[in-house]
């Protein structure tokens, strides 16, 4: 560029300023309107259980009270299921966008035919929901001394976390009495069974709350690989909406954290949903979700995170102690990690 013409173009810049700031003060000429933004996207999450404070769902419920979805311009209308399970039918059927299940549960239904279709987005549940509790004062110390004990299940058979600790500590099931039992943990307190099946962020606190001391363990702690509970849309829907998914998890991460960093008023926001819900018992499951939250993964890199690896060993985990009859011809149909990467990778970016 010569000096001339350079000398031209910034002669003619302050003119030009001045005209383009004209055009911006009478709002473009001829009494324009501006431009209205765009309408929120509707959607709809569908919790996988009754209102309570399992912490994805105090993602959605903080995300709402506190304008999380609005910000990501969603209008979110939260739903329940009423009966288990019809969270997937309909995601499958496009009537639902957004839902939660547990990581185990997102494998054994990607088995069905024909396949549900259902993706994990992200990983809250960094170790499994389930436990095994035990009265304090029932002289079993540890899973070593549940040979001879009766131990109860729930659902059709014993799960695969029930089995992997008798095998880590080398007792054969059969020498294990299993009983089937319902969700009442009385059947602990009156003497039908020595070990009960239990969810980590429940019935330990209801069991304290009847005077009763217990022990709980955890499939983890001996090495299994469990995974908790997620956030699960659609194939269809994540190939089609793309955006949609991604400022989903991005409010709903955001309320997780938010209910992290103040708990009692998360809990003020879940009573709006279950208003007959104790408040310390919804204390006792928040607080219990986000010590599960955490792992090395998700310290690192944030609330949600998910691995492949992960995915894979639970996977191989459920088919060696028969939580799925068969392997998956593809594990990683069932998570899609771009996003809760996109989420964080945002954040550590900036605007």
């Amino acid at each position: 560029m010569s000096r001339t013409t350079r000398r031209l173009l910034l002669a003619t810049l302050p003119l030009l300023i001045a005209v383009l700031l004209a055009a911006c003060e009478d709002g473009g000429g001829g009494g324009q309107t501006p431009a209205a933004s765009p309408a929120a996207d509707k959607v709809t999450f569908m919790a996988g259980f009754r209102p309570q404070a399992n912490l994805p769902f105090v993602g959605a419920y903080v995300a709402r009270a506190k304008g999380f979805f609005a910000e990501q311009n969603l209008d979110v209308e939260i739903q329940h299921v009423s009966t288990p399970g019809e969270n997937f039918k309909f995601l499958s059927l496009g009537q639902v966008q957004f839902s939660t299940a547990d990581a185990a549960t997102v494998i054994e239904r990607a088995g069905d035919e024909p396949p549900l279709g259902i993706v994990a987005i992200a990983l809250i549940g960094q170790r499994g929901q389930q436990g095994f509790a035990v009265l304090a004062d029932s002289g079993i110390e540890t899973p070593a001394d549940w040979a001879g004990k009766r131990a109860g299940y729930k659902g059709t058979q014993p799960t695969p976390d029930f089995l992997a600790i008798l095998n880590s500590r080398g007792i054969d099931p059969a020498q294990v009495e299993t009983v089937r039992v319902g969700f009442e943990p009385q059947v602990l307190t009156e003497g039908e069974v020595d070990i009960f099946p239990l969810f980590l962020s429940n019935e330990p606190d209801t069991l304290r709350n009847l005077g009763y001391e217990v022990t709980v363990v955890e499939a983890a702690d001996f090495g299994a690989p469990t995974l908790g509970l997620t956030y699960v849309t659609s194939q269809d829907y994540l190939s089609e909406n793309p955006d949609i998914v991604l400022r989903f998890l991005k409010a709903a991460l955001r309320g997780i954290e938010y209910a992290r960093d103040n708990p009692d008023e998360a809990i003020d926001i879940v009573l709006q949903y279950a208003d007959q819900a104790d408040r310390d018992h919804q204390r006792f499951m928040l607080d219990t979700e986000l010590a599960a939250a955490r792992s090395d993964l998700s310290d690192e890199n944030g609330i949600g995170w998910m691995t492949g690896e992960q995915w894979l060993a639970l996977h191989d985990y459920l088919v060696e102690f028969g939580g799925i009859p068969a392997p998956l011809n593809d594990v990683y149909v069932t998570y899609d990690d771009q996003f809760v990467k996109e989420v964080y990778e945002g954040l550590a970016s900036g605007p």
